[in-house]
């Protein structure tokens, strides 16, 4: 690895005897938008060499929530002690939920306290030349933790884990595990030893495929149901500078809302509610106005952020309905405009585009307010128009409140879509623009099928959308809910709901909203029980989904002291990191007990291995029957098997343990099927009596209108 110099004073002359090892994960500002991988060299003034030995990744994906594993270990090849750089972000919209070091060949997990007092903590070992470990910011999206000492010869395993929702798009879910790392050019990325990725993908609704646009067929790829798929990617050696993409099918012929769980005893309970649009809502039949804003500020030149958006641009362009008109600009400082009008998605003026698109180079500052201006004016109250930004949100801090300001002022039948590019992306600014018009945000990375997504996104603006959402929970006790106010349903889609219970029981459960300015109503009944460990994962996702709309909230009205004490409650209690809150490893219990720093996280991450180590059990089940299907198959054990797949009256006959791994289980998921459009009623009686047959020892699901 190529060396890098530092300002920091050379204290390789200290013995590890007198180190006590800490490590500090000072978060001075977790944007969603990051993404992590992590990258060790040696630094410190002193130089050194360290060698990545081996780079494991397991990712279970449940429903559509993933959760990652990241260990790694690295190798000093020096003949003295060095200092470790571990340059590492976290995926989009991911909560850490764990940092874990081994020290003296024991994990160590980390704890979270309050920023200011862990950064205390760590002057007083400091002081002492009890040297920590450092993480902080680097800049607005990337982190650096400093260990020491790391002894010549020796080895160092740390361990990372984050939980994140994944990005859906039209039944397709995409796991991106990000590995290009920009913090530092000559960073060598290459591994020595072994680089490994296994993902478990699990889903209540059938999963119709998996594919890596990134690595194709260097995938292992293994069917063991329906609803439970493998993929697996191992190398020896090589560059660690290419992301690793993975998607997945879904297929849901109607419209439905399934409910996961979790609740200890004596506690009040949390739940996380998904609604997917079917494809039974109708197509828009009118045509659609689109400007297309291509930011081409100097930020986009970083990791190819340019030719990604270049590339995606052309596929939306591409995919321009016949009845549909449009308009590209680009812009950095000022816009620069291409028609000058709406034009129809003719050949000749697709070419234009493309000519347009790629005589633009990256360069100069970013001001987005001005094109937003220019693309407002485009807007008629006679069709809809849908304003799609193509950018990194790399936008000045002060700008900001004047971008929020314009989307609400934003003339009437207008939409803001945000396409965010690149790893490296202010996903905050992007998402909040689009939720408060109405409209969507997806991210591109540059292992990304860019015609499929462009489809997909079309797709989603040809079905009516859903809006003026809202949930009514009967039976149940239901409070804290995030988001409070729901976007709209776009086709392909879902949204998720989290939040507490109190009670326990059955709990009916009605939507309503507006379909093309008609109101609908739908209801169903879904348990909420009084005792659930199988899904601890979701208490996490909740608090992180909570200081998330407590930013949101304080960003619009330019204040965060009513909210503070708040997010540090929730960043300490359940372990996530957040602006005002850091990660903390200290060498052993007693330097905790010494601190009075309570193992909330330890505690707490027990719990959770102890559910995936209960869910591996069955998912190992599954596997061993897939295997054992494997070969020439006796017709009259078929025959055997056939009658006793048929349904019985037991509400629910598999094995305890978490709905996200078994069938889809009836209590805990529900059809709302939306009506008028090409899947009607007779076909919807069809997927039922399909979904039935493949249902073993369930009951049959009941629809409630």
């Amino acid at each position: 690895m190529r060396l890098l110099k530092t300002i920091q004073q050379s204290i390789a002359g200290v013995t590890a005897k007198v180190m006590t090892s800490i490590a500090l994960f000072v978060f001075l500002f977790l944007p969603l938008n990051t993404h992590a991988a992590g990258l060790l060299i040696a630094d410190g003034g002193f130089g050194g060499v360290l060698e990545i030995r081996e780079h494991d990744v397991k990712v279970t994906i449940n429903n559509g929530i993933a959760v990652t594993d990241v260990t790694q270990v690295f190798l000093n090849t020096e003949n003295r002690q060095v200092e470790a750089l571990y340059t590492f972000p976290v995926p989009r919209g991911a909560s850490v939920a764990n940092f874990s070091m081994w020290i003296n060949g024991k994990e160590m997990i980390g704890e979270v306290v309050e920023k200011n007092r862990a950064r205390e903590i760590y002057d007083s070992y400091k002081q002492k030349r009890q040297d920590p470990g450092l993480l902080e910011q680097v800049d607005y999206k990337t982190f650096e933790m400093r260990i020491f000492p790391i002894n010549a010869g020796a080895e160092q395993k740390v361990q990372i884990s984050y939980y994140q929702e994944l990005d859906m798009d039209h039944d397709r879910g995409a796991y991106v595990y990000p590995l290009a790392t920009v913090t530092r050019s000559g960073i060598d990325a290459n591994t020595t030893g072994r680089f490994a990725i296994h993902a478990d993908v699990k889903s209540a609704i059938p999963i119709t495929d998996i594919e890596s646009p990134s690595h194709g067929d260097a995938f292992a790829v293994a069917r063991h149901s329906e609803n439970y798929w493998v993929a697996s990617l191992e190398t020896s050696g090589g560059s660690l500078a290419s992301d690793v993409v993975l998607n997945y099918g879904i297929s849901r012929p109607v419209s439905g809302m399934d409910l996961i769980t979790s609740r200890q005893p004596g506690e009040d309970g949390y739940f996380c509610m998904t609604i997917t649009a079917g494809k039974e809502l109708a197509e828009a039949d009118g045509g659609m106005d689109y400007v297309f804003v291509l930011d081409v500020s100097g930020s986009m030149a970083n990791d190819g952020k340019l030719v990604v958006s270049k590339n995606a641009l052309e596929a939306f362009v591409a995919e321009i309905g016949e009845k549909d008109r449009f308009e590209v600009m680009s812009f950095n400082v000022s816009p620069n405009i291409l028609f000058g009008e709406l034009k129809s998605a003719s050949g000749v003026h697709q070419k234009a585009a493309r000519i347009f698109m790629a005589g633009q180079k990256a360069r100069g500052g970013t001001e987005l307010a001005p094109a937003m201006t220019a693309a407002y004016k485009y807007g008629n109250p006679d069709r809809p128009l849908n304003v799609v930004i193509l950018s990194d949100g790399m936008t000045e801090q002060k700008e900001r409140r004047i971008l929020l300001q314009m989307i609400q002022s934003r003339p009437e039948n207008v939409r803001v879509f945000c396409i965010g590019i690149g790893n490296e992306v202010n996903r905050p600014l992007l998402e909040q623009m689009a939720e408060d018009s109405g409209g969507l945000a997806a991210f591109i990375s540059g292992g990304d099928d860019f015609k499929r997504a462009a489809r997909g996104f079309r797709r989603k603006l040809m079905r009516p959308v859903a809006t003026d959402l809202r949930i009514d929970v009967d039976g149940v006790r239901v409070y804290d809910v995030e988001p409070s106010v729901l976007p709209g349903l776009f086709h392909g889609s879902p949204i998720r709901i989290y939040g507490r219970y109190s009670g326990g029981g059955e709990g009916r459960i009605r939507l309503s909203g507006n379909i093309q300015g008609v109101a609908m109503s739908r209801s169903a009944s879904l348990m909420f029980p009084e005792n659930d460990s199988t899904n601890p994962e979701i208490e996490r996702m909740w608090a992180w989904k909570r200081v998330d709309q407590l930013l949101k909230q304080a960003d619009r009205t330019g204040s965060r002291d009513r909210v503070l004490d708040e997010i540090i409650r929730l960043g300490e209690e359940y372990s996530i990191v957040t602006e005002y809150t850091s990660f903390l490893v200290l060498e052993n219990d007693a330097e905790y007990q010494r601190w009075r720093i309570e193992r909330r996280n330890a505690r707490r991450m027990s719990g959770e291995r102890e559910a995936r180590a209960k869910r591996q059990i069955e998912l190992d089940l599954i596997k061993k029957k897939a295997a054992a299907d494997i070969g020439p198959r006796d017709p009259a054990k078929d025959f055997r098997l056939a009658e006793q797949a048929l349904p019985s009256n037991s509400r629910n006959m598999t094995p305890s343990g978490s709905p996200l791994l078994r069938e889809p289980d009836p209590g805990q998921s529900r059809d709302l099927n939306f009506g008028s459009g090409p899947v009607g009623p007779l076909f919807a009686v069809a997927a039922f009596w399909l979904r039935r047959r493949r249902m073993k020892k369930q009951t049959s699901l009941i629809w409630m209108q």
